[in-house]
């Protein structure tokens, strides 16, 4: 998840793990799943502390409720454990050298892909009877070393038919990079 400085997510994020105690309940959650009676007896702190920054910690996105129990009075007890994900800080960007390098790098890597694409094409478009031997007449002719005119068609029409598939990936791909790219210049047009 990317977070700007000063966006509301990024704001109930800094506010949840802004105090001592839900740093201490964010280690003590990576050993594992824990109930808030667990959390409150293991960092000697009162339960309405640690319910105060779990419900914090939870609003921010940075805990989840794992499962549910319930106790032998039949009260529901929560167990809470860190959310699986990845959060990046990263401010606006503010120029538009930045945006284009960004996008440069994006098409940079469509070409790679459909460069790779395009080498890895004539294994997975072989011919039937290159290298099995499910096409006994091709193999016969091949090895009398007679190639029928019609087969060699049949293979160069197969060979511009498969080149669609590396040339759509490619075309997809800088369309989706231009729409991107036109959208981020519109956005950087109006905050400037």
């Amino acid at each position: 998840m990317v977070l700007q400085p000063g966006d509301e997510r990024a704001q109930k994020i800094g506010k949840a793990i802004a105090s001592q105690s839900a740093n201490d309940i964010l280690h003590a959650l990576q050993d594992g799943p824990k109930t808030a009676g667990d959390l409150a007896s293991s960092l000697a702190m009162p339960m309405g502390t640690v319910k105060y920054h779990l419900e914090n910690l939870l609003d921010a996105g940075l805990l989840e409720v794992r499962e549910t129990r319930y106790s032998v009075k039949g009260r529901e007890i929560k167990v809470y454990g860190l959310k699986d994900q990845l959060l990046i800080v990263a401010p606006r960007v503010q120029n538009i050298r930045s945006i284009l390098l960004k996008y440069a790098t994006l098409f940079g890597i469509v070409i790679l892909a459909s460069l790779a694409g395009y080498a890895m094409l004539p294994i997975a478009t072989a011919p039937p009877g290159m290298g099995g031997s499910g096409d006994t007449a091709f193999q016969a002719e091949k090895t009398a070393g007679i190639m029928a005119e019609p087969a060699m068609r049949a293979d160069s029409a197969a060979q511009v038919l498969s080149l669609d598939p590396v040339l759509a990936f490619f075309l997809g791909g800088c369309l989706v990079i231009l729409i991107l790219l036109l959208y981020e210049v519109a956005v950087w047009r109006r905050l400037k």
